[in-house]
C-alpha cells in the first residue's frame, strides 16, 4: 500500500526524539460489522520538548484524535501517518478508530470456519503491521508495556501475551477482558488472539520455576490434536534452553496457538506463540513432518530470548534473530528430543534452500542493509535463516560451544528488555572465548556468495597422498575466500558399509591451505570435505569418491555424510555439471534406504525437477519413464504403511503419467496405504494433472472434506488441470480477486505451472510480466510475492520465455521487490537450459 513504508533514517529520527512508555490498548471485537473493529489507543511517551514527529496507523477511520489533551484534527492522518506537533516532556496521545479485519494474513486476521460457522481471528505483526490493529510507533527500538483491553463475545477464547484474566461480564452475551501490563517489548511481538478455540493446558516444571502451558485450536480440528507430543518437545524445549542460558524463562506462562489461513510457519509472539495449523495433522504423516514441527516449536522458544528479551535495534540485525533461532532450534532438537538427527535434515532441507539463495542475483549479505521495510520484507529468505544460522554454526566450531553459550549468557544479562546491535554480540563473544571476530564478522556476516571447496591431492604407486590441500574459489561477483573451520572425511567400504576411518579437523584460509596430517595416509574410497557439516561452503568430489558414491551412496554408515553428497549431487546438477540422467541414477539407488525423511522427501521433489527442469527436451521423455518406473517398483517395495511407502507414493502421484495405478491406489490396491483424506487429494489432484479427473469428481471429494483445507485442496486441484478455462479460473483467483483468502490463494498459484502443459500456460508469459509490472503496488508484499513467485513460467523451460523476462528486467520501472521476486525465477529459468543444453 502506498504511504506504509519506513526508511531506517526516519526511525532514527524517531527515536533521538521519543522514549515510549506504555501502550494501553482497548480493541472491540463486537462492533456490527464483520470488516472492522474498534480501536482506542492511548500511549504514554516522552519526547524532546518542541519536537514533532509522528505516529503510524494504516487504513484507520479515525473518529478522534487528542494529544495531550488538546484535540487534534483527523484530517491530517495521510500515507499512514499522524504527524505530532509541539511535544512535550511527557506526552499522552489518544487515537479513536475503527480498523479493518484481514483476509491476508497481516494485522487482525479475521476467518469464519466453513466445517461449522465458528469464527477466528489471530495477529501478526512481523515486520510491520501492529500498526494494523493500533496506533504504534512501528519501530523495534521503541519498545514499552502494553495493556490490552479486550471486548469480545463472552463466550470466546482471549489470548494475548499476558495471561488471561477473568473476563468482565457486561450485557447481550459481551463481556471485557482487562489484561495486566507486559513486561517492556517492542509493538511486533504483542498479540491477540480471539475466537471459539480449544484449549489443553499443562505446566513445566524446571530450576527457575514453573511455567504454564497452553495449546489452542479450532473446535473442527481439536479431534487431530497431538498435545502429548507437542507438550513433551515444549518441556524439553524449556529444559535445554534455560540451562543453556542460565536464565529462567523471561515472560511468565506460555501458550501455542494453532490458527487457520497462516502466512508462515509461526511467530515468536511473546507468551502467545502463533503457529500454523497445518502443523495439527488431520492425515498420516511421515517422521519428517513431526521433526519439523518439533524445529518450529524449539525455533519460537529461542526466540524468547533472542529476539523477544534482547531485540535488535532496526531490522538489519533481523539475521541475529532468525539465524541464531534456526541454529538454537537444531541444536536442542540433536540434544534434547528423539530427533538426534536435526542437524542431518538441516543439511538436506534447510541449508540447500541457504545455497539456492545466495547464488540467485538479489543474493545478500546476511547482515542486509534493510534501509526501509520494504527491503526488510524482501529479505526474508534463506540467507536470512539458514545461511545466518550456518554461519553461526561456523562460529561455534571457531569459538568453542562452551565460549559460544557464556558470551550469550553474558549478552542476555547485559541487554535483557533492551535493543542491541551486532556489535554488542560480538563483544561478549569475544570476551567469553578470546577470539578476535571482527575480521570473521566481515567475511561471513557482510560478503555475499558461497565458496567452494575441492580436494586437490597427489598419490604415490601405492595409492599414499604425496601431498593434500584444500582448494577454495569464489566466482567473480562475490570474491571474498573466507576462514572455514572444517573436518575432512576419509571413508572406506567395510563389511559392505561406506565407514570414516579418520577425521582431520582443520582451519582452511585463502585458495590453498596444505592439510599435512593426511600425507602419507591411504587414499581411501572417498574423501568427504566439510565432514560433519561444520562450514557453509559448496564441496565438490574427486573423480574416484564420486565414482565411490555412485555405487554406494546407499550404504554410509550415518546419515549427515550422506545428506552432504546428496547436497553436493544436487548442486552438481543444478551447476550444469551432473546430467539429470545421472542425478536420478543416483536418486533411485539410495532413496529406498535413505533413513532421513526430510532427506527422502527433498530427493523425491529434486528427482522430478532432474526430469523436468534439466533435462533436454529430446531426452525427457525417456528419462520421465525411467523415473516413473523407477518409483513404482520402489513404491512396491517399500514396507507396508511405512513412512517410505508414504513418501514414495506421494513423489509417484506428482509424476504419473498415466492415471491407471492412480486409480489403483485410490481403490486400496497397495498393502498398508492408509487412504486418510489428505492422500486422496494427493491421488485426486495428480489425476486432475493429467486431465483425469474432472469437476464433478474434485466436487464429491471436496462434498467429502468440507473444511478449509479441503477448500484449499480443491482450488489447487482446479488449478492443476491442463485446460484452458482452469487455467483462467486460477489466474483470477490467485492474481485478480482481492477476496481471496490467503492460503487459498498460495494453494491455487502453487498448482498453476506445471511441467507438460506448455500448450495452455504459453500465453501467461506475457500475463505474467504484465502483472508483475503493478501487483506489488495494487495488491501488496504478501499477494505480490505469492504470486510472483509461484506464477513464473518456468515449469516449460524456453529460450522464448527467458528472452522475454530480459527484456522487461531491461525496461522496467516496476516495485524493486517485484523486480527481485522476477529475477529470481530468471535465474531458475536460464540455470534450467544452461543445464538442458549441457544434457
Amino acid at each position: 500500500m502506498p504511504g506504509t513504508n519506513l526508511t531506517r533514517e526516519e526511525a532514527s529520527e524517531r527515536a533521538s526524539i521519543v522514549s515510549t512508555e506504555t501502550y494501553d490498548v482497548r480493541l472491540d471485537l463486537t462492533l456490527d460489522s464483520e470488516s472492522r473493529f474498534g480501536s482506542v489507543t492511548t500511549i504514554t511517551f516522552g519526547a524532546t520538548p518542541g519536537a514533532s514527529t509522528f505516529v503510524d496507523i494504516v487504513d484507520a477511520e479515525i473518529s478522534s484524535i487528542t494529544l495531550n489533551g488538546d484535540p487534534v484534527d483527523p484530517s491530517v492522518y495521510a500515507d499512514s501517518r499522524i504527524p505530532l506537533e509541539g511535544l512535550q516532556e511527557t506526552n499522552t496521545l489518544v487515537v479513536d478508530a475503527t480498523l479493518a479485519y484481514s483476509h491476508s494474513g497481516e494485522g487482525l486476521h479475521r476467518f469464519v470456519d466453513p466445517v461449522d460457522g465458528l469464527v477466528y481471528l489471530y495477529t501478526q505483526f512481523e515486520v510491520p503491521d501492529a500498526r494494523r490493529v493500533f496506533a504504534t510507533f512501528e519501530q523495534p527500538d521503541l519498545k514499552a508495556t502494553f495493556v490490552f483491553h479486550v471486548t469480545a463475545p463472552s463466550h470466546w477464547a482471549v489470548v494475548s501475551n499476558s495471561p488471561t484474566p477473568e473476563p468482565e461480564a457486561g450485557a447481550d452475551g459481551v463481556s471485557t477482558w482487562h489484561f495486566a501490563p507486559t513486561k517492556r517489548m517492542s509493538t511486533y511481538i504483542t498479540a491477540l488472539i480471539a475466537g471459539e478455540y480449544v484449549s489443553v493446558t499443562d505446566s513445566y516444571s524446571g530450576a527457575y520455576g514453573e511455567i504454564p502451558l497452553g495449546i489452542f485450536c479450532r473446535q473442527s480440528v481439536r479431534e487431530h490434536l497431538d498435545a502429548d507430543d507437542i507438550f513433551l518437545i515444549t518441556k524439553q524445549g524449556f529444559e535445554f534452553f534455560e540451562g543453556a542460558f542460565e536464565m529462567g524463562y523471561p515472560f511468565g506462562k506460555y501458550d501455542q496457538l494453532f490458527v487457520p489461513e497462516y502466512n508462515m510457519g509461526a511467530m515468536e509472539n511473546a507468551g502467545a506463540v502463533t503457529f500454523r495449523d497445518e502443523m495439527i495433522f488431520r492425515s498420516r504423516q511421515t517422521v519428517a513432518a513431526y521433526e519439523s514441527r518439533a524445529n518450529t516449536i524449539l525455533h519460537e522458544m529461542a526466540h524468547m530470548w533472542f529476539g523477544d528479551l534482547v531485540t535488535m535495534k532496526w531490522w538489519d540485525d533481523l539475521w541475529l534473530n532468525e539465524s541464531f533461532a534456526e541454529f538454537a532450534a537444531s541444536h536442542a532438537s540433536t540434544n534434547a528430543t528423539r530427533f538426534t538427527d536435526a542437524w542431518t535434515s538441516f543439511t538436506n532441507a534447510r541449508k540447500n534452500w541457504a545455497y539456492r539463495q545466495d547464488q540467485l542475483p538479489s543474493t545478500h549479505p546476511i547482515a542486509a542493509d534493510n534501509y526501509d521495510l520494504h527491503a526488510v520484507e524482501a529479505n526474508f529468505d534463506g540467507i536470512t535463516y539458514a545461511k545466518g544460522a550456518s554461519a553461526l554454526k561456523q562460529l561455534v566450531a571457531w569459538v568453542g560451544e562452551k565460549d559460544f553459550f557464556a558470551g550469550l549468557r553474558a549478552y542476555f544479562d547485559k541487554h535483557a528488555y533492551g535493543n542491541t546491535q551486532l556489535s554488542d554480540l560480538l563483544v561478549e563473544l569475544e570476551q567469553a572465548s578470546g577470539r578476535e571476530l571482527g575480521d570473521w564478522s566481515k567475511e561471513w556476516l557482510q560478503t555475499s556468495g558461497v565458496n567452494t571447496l575441492r580436494a586437490a591431492f597427489e598419490t604415490d604407486d601405492a595409492g599414499t597422498f604425496t601431498s593434500f590441500s584444500v582448494e577454495q574459489t569464489a566466482i567473480e561477483a562475490y570474491p571474498t575466500l573466507r576462514r572455514h573451520r572444517i573436518a575432512i572425511g576419509l571413508y572406506n567400504r567395510v563389511d559392505g558399509k561406506l565407514v570414516r576411518t579418520a577425521r582431520v579437523e582443520t582451519d582452511i584460509r585463502g585458495a590453498s591451505t596444505e592439510i599435512p596430517e593426511l600425507v602419507g595416509r591411504s587414499q581411501p574410497d572417498l574423501v568427504l570435505l566439510n565432514d560433519d557439516d561444520l562450514t557453509y561452503a559448496k564441496i565438490r568430489l574427486d573423480e574416484r569418491s564420486f565414482a565411490t558414491l555412485v555405487d554406494s551412496i546407499a550404504t554410509f554408515e550415518e546419515s549427515l555424510p550422506r545428506a552432504l553428497c546428496w547436497g553436493s549431487a544436487w548442486d552438481m546438477t543444478r551447476d550444469a555439471e551432473l546430467s539429470g540422467a545421472d542425478f536420478v541414477t543416483l536418486v533411485l539407488a539410495g532413496v529406498g534406504s535413505e533413513t532421513d525423511l526430510t532427506a527422502v522427501s527433498s530427493l523425491l521433489r529434486q528427482g522430478n525437477s532432474a526430469v523436468n527442469l534439466y533435462t533436454a527436451d529430446a531426452a525427457r521423455p525417456e528419462l520421465a519413464e525411467r523415473w516413473v518406473s523407477g518409483l513404482r517398483s520402489l513404491v512396491d517395495a517399500a514396507e507396508p504403511g511405512s513412512d517410505h511407502q508414504l513418501a514414495l507414493v506421494r513423489a509417484y502421484a506428482s509424476a504419473a503419467s498415466s492415471p491407471k495405478f492412480l486409480r489403483e491406489l485410490l481403490d486400496g490396491a497397495l498393502e498398508g496405504l492408509t487412504l486418510d483424506t489428505d492422500l486422496r487429494w494427493t491421488l485426486v489432484t495428480a489425476l486432475a494433472r493429467l486431465g483425469a479427473a474432472d469437476e464433478a469428481e474434485i466436487a464429491a471429494t471436496l462434498d467429502a472434506d468440507n473444511t478449509i483445507s479441503g477448500k484449499e485442496r480443491a482450488a489447487a486441484a482446479r488449478a492443476i488441470r491442463p485446460t484452458a478455462e482452469a487455467k483462467e479460473a486460477a489466474w483470477q483467483a490467485a492474481v485478480v480477486d482481492p477476496s481471496t483468502p490467503n492460503e487459498t490463494r498460495r494453494q491455487t498459484a502453487g498448482a498453476f505451472q506445471v511441467s507438460g502443459q506448455a500448450d495452455v500456460l504459453e500465453p501467461y508469459v506475457d500475463r505474467y510480466l504484465e502483472m508483475a509490472s503493478t501487483i506489488i503496488d495494487d495488491m501488496g508484499v504478501w499477494i505480490g510475492q505469492v504470486a510472483l513467485i509461484n506464477l513464473f513460467p518456468l515449469a516449460n523451460p524456453s529460450q522464448t520465455a527467458l528472452d522475454k523476462v530480459d527484456a522487461w528486467l531491461e525496461s522496467t520501472s516496476a516495485n524493486p521487490a517485484a523486480k527481485r521476486y522476477v529475477s529470481e525465477g530468471r535465474d531458475d529459468l536460464a540455470r534450467a537450459l544452461k543445464a538442458q543444453a549441457a544434457s
